[in-house]
């Protein structure tokens, strides 16, 4: 039975718990006693790996039938060369939705939750069984789409970096950040475990945690109830970002008045690594995906001119 067209169809799978636990224990057997040996449940783990691959044969089976299919794990996606025309369905969790759209340019992609029962799935508006009919749909461009801004950090070595959710500027290690970070004409020394900047997508995450802890600190020192407010959530397709600085230490070299504010395409963050080592800009919270922000270096941080697009 031929398939209903040509186009190509990139499914991106990921490894399960399971599959992980196996690759550092060997097999199967060695990683359920490892599990069962700390008290926790084996079979959770199983039922997860089952109920996916099953998901991962059923959604290639029906793609086949609509186009060219090619499978591809995640792990490689940072170096796969999609095409224009290339349409994108990943089925996973929103993670990664958020990890394979940065490296996507405006081909729309499908989120599709392999496990309704076990997953919420922001970024998933869809189930397997749904896969016949919207695919058809995105090949005509007759669906919904929803357009994602994506952060994009630009260094002077030539090398950028995306950020779907969030882009982290700071040490690899626990250790302090020593930077110069500069806001239009405002720019000072500072000292900090890291600079967040944030996307619309990523402001229920990182950007709402690092907002919630600074009103509960406020508002155990002045006494007052200060509550984050609910603009604090902003829109995907947003056209600016927002930088938070974590922990900032003044001191006698170093100050922390410029910890919070807004980025658009005219008004960039401008930061300069004063990191002799282990300076890093890593996106979405993977700290594989990073670029290296030593001394010297300095980055560029804005919205991307190139923009997610995901079937809603």
């Amino acid at each position: 039975m031929g398939r209903l067209t040509e186009n190509k169809i990139v499914l991106v799978t990921r490894k399960t718990r399971l599959d992980e636990l196996i690759s550092r224990f060997n097999t199967e057997s060695q990683a359920r006693f490892y599990i069962e040996h700390l008290g926790a449940d084996f079979e959770d783990y199983r039922e997860e790996d089952i109920t996916y691959k099953k998901s991962i044969q059923k959604a290639e089976r029906i793609l086949a039938k609509l186009g060219r299919v090619q499978v591809v794990d995640r792990l490689y996606i940072s170096n796969f060369i999609f095409g224009e025309k290339d349409i994108v369905v990943a089925l996973g969790q929103d993670g990664l939705v958020a990890n394979v759209l940065k490296y996507l340019d405006s081909q729309p992609i499908i989120g599709v939750n392999p496990d309704p029962n076990r997953w919420e799935g922001v970024l998933l508006p869809f189930q397997v069984s749904d896969l016949p009919e919207i695919t058809p749909e995105v090949f005509q461009q007759n669906c919904k789409m929803e357009q994602i801004t994506i952060a994009q950090a630009q260094l002077n070595t030539g090398q950028t970096i995306y950020g779907v959710n969030d882009l982290f500027i700071g040490p690899k290690s626990h250790t302090s950040a020593r930077y110069i970070i500069q806001l239009e004409e405002e720019a000072e020394h500072q000292s900090s475990s890291g600079i967040i900047v944030s996307t619309g997508l990523g402001s229920t995450g990182w950007f709402r945690s690092v907002l919630t802890g600074a009103t509960g600190v406020s508002s155990k020192v002045t006494g007052r109830e200060i509550k984050v407010r609910k603009k604090s959530k902003f829109n995907w397709s947003s056209e600016y970002l927002y930088f938070s600085v974590r922990e900032p230490w003044p001191s006698k070299t170093t100050s922390a008045k410029l910890t919070f504010g807004r980025v658009t395409h005219n008004k960039p963050l401008l930061v300069t690594s004063l990191m002799p080592e282990n300076g890093v800009i890593f996106s979405d919270g993977i700290e594989a995906d990073f670029l290296e922000f030593n001394s010297g270096t300095k980055a560029k941080i804005t919205v991307s001119e190139k923009k997610g697009s995901l079937v809603t």
